[in-house]
């Protein structure tokens, strides 16, 4: 095992910069998750890590050693791919053996590696079928045996759960969380799934148009993002954000909503009396109020049994709330609401910055 440390990483294609100084800490044993919209540079980085990608500035080290001009397979790395990336005339046996057989380590050696690999993952009655035999989760467990037998100082994975079905995407999440506990190598892992990064990672690092913006557990990005990208990235359904202008009076603060309502800002807000502010607030931390709040027109709702979901609309800004108590408003009606003060967060209109004192 290893800590990977990535500093001021930059990558060019001709005279296009696709990262812009990357720095990441990796410690050793972590589970770091790389997440972002697709094009933000996470897979190139990822593959940069891998040595897949030659890095056109910086330095990435693992452990202590500088592998900028490693060739991929001296850097002891394991990579599990989306598309699985199959040997489609080999058995699921041959497949994982594969890297020993070409290291040239003895039958032993192999046959010990490969029924550990097999046992950890639940492979073992399937060692003697050929991919096409097998179901996508299957052949995504039999991708990571791949990298197990080779016991590895990192593992990279690039998307491997994108091409699974929903359902069996949840359950192959908690077998990698299990695995990860069980071998306790570090990994990397890049997604454009903010689910799979908040349930997966130690450490998520969030991405956009080549630069870092904002890393940390995924309960501090939840609790305490950055920015407006970060706040409307994490977490599902997405936070709502309403523009309005704070208006201080002594030590009291409230923002004006474009319609004119006034709500108090959030607790331990920051900002000038006048300034152009986005109030943001998550669905699940919005509550039903009777003498005030926030008037929103219901649009639709969607009972889901445990909770109940409704899509509205306030002054013609979309919002959504998350009720954990069942309920039938009407298509059309007013519901007020009042946000969560602890919870909610003011954001600088012009800058994107979260103010906090």
């Amino acid at each position: 095992m290893a800590n990977v440390t990535i500093q001021a990483a930059k990558k060019r294609f001709g005279d296009v910069e696709i990262l812009h100084g990357v720095d990441i800490s990796i410690p050793d044993g972590s589970f770091t998750v790389l997440v972002g919209p697709s094009g933000c540079g996470k897979s190139t980085l990822l593959r940069m890590i891998a040595g897949l990608e030659h890095i056109s500035g910086g330095d990435i080290l693992i452990g202590d050693k500088r592998v900028n001009d490693v060739p991929p397979k001296q850097r002891d790395i394991a990579m599990v791919f989306q598309n699985y990336a199959l040997y489609p005339h080999m058995t699921v046996r041959d497949n994982m053996a594969f890297s020993l057989m070409l290291a040239k380590r003895d039958q032993a050696t192999i046959d010990q590696k490969v029924g550990r690999a097999a046992e950890i993952l639940g492979l073992a009655q399937l060692l003697d079928r050929f991919p096409r035999q097998l179901s996508g989760g299957q052949r995504q467990r039999v991708a990571m045996g791949r990298a197990i037998v080779r016991d590895p100082q990192v593992f990279l994975f690039d998307e491997p759960l994108s091409n699974l079905d929903a359902k069996l995407r949840v359950a192959m999440r908690t077998e990698l969380k299990e695995l990860h506990q069980r071998l306790k190598t570090t990994s990397i892992y890049v997604t454009h799934d903010q689910i799979e990064a908040m349930t997966m990672g130690d450490q998520i690092v969030v991405m956009k148009d080549g630069r870092i913006e904002q890393a940390g557990a995924p309960l501090d990005l939840y609790d305490h993002p950055a920015n407006l990208f970060v706040a409307g990235f994490i977490g599902s359904p997405a936070m709502n954000f309403l523009p309005g202008t704070l208006r201080r009076a002594g030590n009291a603060a409230r923002v004006e909503l474009a319609d004119g309502t006034q709500v108090e800002a959030p607790a331990n807000a920051a900002g000038v009396d006048g300034q152009p502010v986005i109030y943001g607030t998550r669905p699940e931390h919005l509550e039903l109020d009777s003498s005030g709040g926030i008037p929103t027109q219901v649009v639709t709702v969607e009972p889901t049994g445990a909770d109940t979901f409704v899509a509205c609309r306030h002054h013609g800004t979309e919002m959504a709330v998350v009720f954990h108590d069942r309920h039938d408003f009407a298509p059309g009606s007013t519901i007020h609401l009042r946000p969560d003060l602890q919870r909610a967060h003011l954001f600088d209109a012009g800058s994107g910055k979260r103010l906090a004192a």
